[in-house]
């Protein structure tokens, strides 16, 4: 919506929350949410057999921050992981 309700949204905006989050602690809080365990990682020759080039973005990651929509002053409905699981879950 910000990009449609805001007049001085121009190019590109990333659509990411706020929290920079490792895959593993966002695993960690999955687990909780979903009141499972979440000790075991994925292999990463598992994940290139799954997803082929795209493995690389899983397995690595990258580091996306929502600047642009910050300095527009968008405010976000669920800025960590753990209460946008819960929403989801019903956690």
């Amino acid at each position: 919506m910000l990009a449609l309700e805001n007049d001085q949204a121009r190019g590109p905006i990333n659509a990411v929350a706020p929290g920079a989050q490792m895959y593993k602690d966002f695993a960690r809080t999955l687990g909780q949410v979903l009141h499972r365990p979440s000790w075991a990682p994925v292999p990463g020759f598992a994940v290139r057999l799954m997803v082929g080039e795209a493995a690389e973005l899983a397995t690595t990651g990258q580091r996306v921050i929502p600047k642009k929509a910050q300095e527009l002053g968008y405010r976000f409905a669920y800025p960590a992981s753990e209460s946008a699981l819960r929403e989801i879950f019903g956690g």
